[in-house]
């Protein structure tokens, strides 16, 4: 498509087309086409498809509908099923351990590769500096299971003592402990309570 040379009024379609399929996954018919556009006959809306079709920009057949899907839309479509919408949830501190009310938020789109299952997945925006060993900062997002079941090793969102926080489950001696990936941190060690709420499974990191 970026080799195609094409005039402004053929461009315009182009780009109309391509916003309408990928809104509504196929194609706007010619009247749909004139409506946006403003125009009284087919006939310029007509010409400028034919042009479309000779140049390769589209492929035409013969119902109302029938310009197949471009490419690019193909594409966007394709990576938006692989994408689910997870909640984001309050602050986690990813340094000493304080009460995360975990409040929605609002929404982040996330690619299937880095959760199993959405309905049972969120996201938490991490707070501290505790947890830089392990390649997670300040700001980071990172997208946590209920159902997944902890592991030693693993990195949990964690109720502590009656307090949330962000660390590796370690266990020695027989007995569990949060432990911290920055020399400046202290280990937690539970006085009575630790309960691993989620297991972190992915990280999104804006560098923006």
């Amino acid at each position: 498509m970026q080799d195609i040379q094409l005039t402004r009024k053929q461009a315009e379609l182009m780009d109309y087309i391509e916003k309408f399929q990928f809104r509504n996954g196929k194609s706007p018919t010619v009247r749909e086409m004139r409506n946006h556009f403003g125009v009284v006959s087919d006939n310029s809306i007509i010409k400028r498809i034919k042009i479309l079709v000779k140049k390769g920009a589209i492929t035409k057949g013969t119902t109302p509908r029938s310009i197949k899907l471009l490419k690019s839309v193909k594409e966007r479509l394709n990576a938006a099923q692989d994408m689910a919408k997870l909640p984001i949830l309050s602050t986690i501190p990813a340094g000493g351990a304080t009460i995360g009310e975990q409040e929605e938020i609002g929404h982040l789109n996330v690619s299937h590769e880095l959760f199993k299952r959405a309905k049972t997945s969120f996201v938490l925006r991490v707070t501290g500096e505790s947890m830089e060993g392990a390649g997670i900062f300040d700001g980071d997002l990172v997208i946590v299971s209920r159902t997944q079941e902890p592991q030693v090793g693993d990195i949990v969102v964690a109720l502590v003592d009656g307090a949330n926080t962000l660390k590796r489950l370690v266990k020695t001696s027989g007995k569990y402990y949060l432990q911290a990936e920055n020399p400046k941190y202290e280990d937690i060690h539970p006085l009575e309570s630790l309960e691993a709420q989620g297991v972190v499974t992915g990280l999104v990191r804006n560098y923006m």
